[in-house]
C-alpha cells in the first residue's frame, strides 16, 4: 500500500510522491527560546520524529530541518522582564531544549539552524523581494505586499477580508496596508541588531524558515512542510508568499499540521498554573514513554487532552509491553532459539496491519492499537502452545522482531525497560517464597510476595513456576 498524506494546501488526502525519490526534504517549525519547552513542545516534537522515523523505515533518505527562533519579540521582552542579557537567555534554553530532546529519545535534526547566524542570507532575500515589487521599506523596517501575492490564503482559506476582519493586527502606520507583514523591523534604542541595506534590525519571523528551509534543504521545492496547526495563519501563510513570490515556484508540496495540546480541557498558560514543562512530567513520572503512550493514542492531526487519567491509562499500556517482553526474554533465554523459522503467520499480520496504519495518513493510534493485538495474542501463544517446536523462536520473532522492533524503531519506545538485574537479597526473598509455595505454606508465601512488592519486584505465579518483573 502506499502512503497517504492529508495536505493542507489541498484539503485532501493525496499519493505521497516526493519530488526526488528516494529523498524526502522536511522542514519542521522549532522552538522559540524564551522559556523552557512545554508538552505542546514535546507533541511536536515526538510526532514529527515518528514520521521521519517511519519515513526512514519505508526506504526514504529522509533529510530532516527543524530551526530554532534565537531572536524575536518575545525573547527581547522576556530578557528585559528577567533583567538579563537576551543571548544568555536564548543560550539557557538551546540548552534546555536539547537536554529535552535527549531525555525524551527524540533525535536533533541533520540541521538545527538558529535564525541569527542565518541572516546575510535572510538579507538577500528580501532584497529580492523588492527588486521583485513584492516588498518595500518604511520608516519602521521592510514589509511584504500582501495584495500584490494573487494566491495569498490558499493554505488558511481565507479571503483578505476574512483575514482582516478575524486577525488581531498591530498598528503600523507606516504600512501601505494593515495585512502586509515585517521582513525587518528597525531595532529600537537597546534591542540587538544587526547591519542592514535598511539600518540596524533584525529580522521577521516569517523569513527566518523561508530563508532556512532553502538554504539547508538547498531545494526551491520542498517536499513536507510541518508544524503546530496554529501556525497555518500567519506563519506559514507568510513563508508560502514571500517564498514563491522570489523563486516563482511552489514552496512545499504538502503541508502537515499537528492538532494542540490542552491539559484538563483548558489552554495551557502560567496563569491558569496549569503549564507543564517536559521537565515537569520526566520529574514526577521519571519514563518518557508514558507520555510517548499518550501522544499516540490521538491521530496525530487532531487536538489532544491531557489529564491525569489519561496518564495513568497510558501507563497501564506501557505496563502491558513491560510484562509480555519481560517474559518473552526469560522464556527465549531459558529455552534459547536453536534455528530461525520462517514467517509466523499471526505475527506478519499485525506486522501488516501495523504498516497499513502508518501508510494512511500515519495514523499511529491504529497502528498501537496493531501492536497490543499483537501482544495479546502472543499471550495466548506462551499460554497455550508450549509444546510447539517453534516455541521460543515464535515468542522471539512476535516480541523482539516485532513488537520491540516497531515500537522502538518507529515509535521511540522501549529505551528504558527498567529490567534492572536482581540483587543476591532479591535472589533469596524469591527462592524463599517459591519454596514456600511448593511447601503449600501460603502464608508465608503471601509475606514474601508483600514484601518483594516493596521492593519493586511482582510476582506472578504459573503451572510451571512463579515469574517476575519490575513494577
Amino acid at each position: 500500500m502506499p502512503i497517504q498524506i492529508y495536505n493542507a494546501l489541498t484539503r485532501k488526502k493525496e499519493l505521497f510522491e516526493p519530488i526526488n525519490l528516494p529523498e524526502v526534504n522536511i522542514y519542521t517549525c522549532g522552538v522559540t527560546v524564551y522559556d523552557a519547552c512545554h508538552l505542546g513542545h514535546a507533541r511536536s516534537l515526538y510526532i514529527f520524529d515518528v514520521i521521519r522515523r517511519y519515513l526512514a523505515y519505508r526506504g526514504y533518505k529522509v533529510n530532516f530541518i527543524r530551526n530554532i527562533t534565537d531572536i524575536d519579540d518575545k525573547i527581547i521582552n522576556r530578557a528585559k522582564e528577567l533583567d538579563i542579557d537576551w543571548q544568555a537567555l536564548v543560550e539557557k534554553y538551546i540548552e534546555g531544549y536539547k537536554n529535552d530532546l535527549k531525555k525524551l529519545g527524540i533525535s536533533l535534526a541533520d540541521y538545527e539552524p538558529r535564525a541569527t547566524e542565518n541572516i546575510p542570507q535572510m538579507l538577500k532575500h528580501i532584497e529580492g523581494l523588492i527588486t521583485n515589487g513584492f516588498a518595500y521599506t518604511s520608516e519602521s523596517g521592510v514589509y511584504f505586499r500582501v495584495r500584490k501575492f494573487k494566491d495569498y490564503g490558499k493554505l488558511s482559506g481565507q479571503s483578505i477580508e476574512q483575514m482582516l476582519g478575524g486577525t488581531r493586527i498591530e498598528p503600523d502606520e507606516t504600512k501601505q496596508d494593515k495585512l502586509d507583514f515585517a521582513l525587518w523591523k528597525k531595532s529600537k534604542a537597546g534591542e540587538p541588531s544587526w547591519d542592514s541595506p535598511w539600518g540596524p534590525g533584525r529580522p521577521g519571523w516569517h523569513i527566518e524558515c523561508s530563508v532556512m528551509a532553502h538554504k539547508f534543504l538547498k531545494v526551491d521545492t520542498i517536499d513536507i512542510h510541518a508544524g503546530g496547526r496554529d501556525l497555518i495563519f500567519p506563519h506559514h501563510e507568510n513563508e508560502i508568499a514571500q517564498s514563491e513570490a522570489l523563486t516563482g515556484k511552489q514552496f512545499a508540496k504538502y503541508w502537515l499540521h499537528h492538532g494542540l495540546l490542552t491539559i484538563n480541557s483548558q489552554k495551557m498558560a502560567k496563569s491558569a498554573g496549569n503549564f507543564v514543562t517536559i521537565k515537569d512530567f520526566i520529574n514526577r513520572y521519571r519514563n518518557t514513554d508514558i507520555l510517548k503512550l499518550f501522544f499516540l493514542s490521538t491521530h496525530y492531526a487532531h487536538p489532544i487532552d491531557y489529564t491525569d487519567k489519561k496518564i495513568e491509562e497510558a501507563k497501564a499500556a506501557l505496563e502491558r509491553f513491560h510484562i509480555l517482553l519481560r517474559k518473552a526474554q526469560l522464556i527465549v533465554r531459558k529455552s534459547g532459539i536453536s534455528s530461525p523459522v520462517e514467517k509466523v503467520d499471526f505475527v506478519e499480520k499485525h506486522r501488516q496491519r501495523f504498516i497499513e496504519a502508518m501508510d494512511d495518513d500515519f495514523n499511529m493510534p491504529i497502528a498501537l492499537s496493531c501492536l497490543f493485538d499483537l501482544v495479546n495474542e502472543t499471550n495466548k501463544f506462551i499460554d497455550s502452545e508450549k509444546g510447539n517446536p517453534g516455541y521460543a523462536e515464535i515468542i522471539y520473532q512476535a516480541c523482539e522482531e516485532t513488537i520491540f522492533e516497531l515500537g522502538n524503531k518507529i515509535f521511540g519506545l522501549f529505551s528504558d525497560l527498567s529490567w534492572e538485574p536482581l540483587t543476591d537479597e532479591d535472589k533469596n526473598f524469591l527462592d524463599k517464597r517459591e519454596k514456600s509455595r511448593q511447601n503449600k505454606d501460603f502464608k508465608t508465601s503471601d509475606k514474601l510476595r508483600e514484601e518483594l512488592r516493596k521492593r519493586g519486584i511482582i510476582v506472578e505465579d504459573a503451572k510451571d513456576g512463579q515469574s517476575w518483573r519490575r513494577q
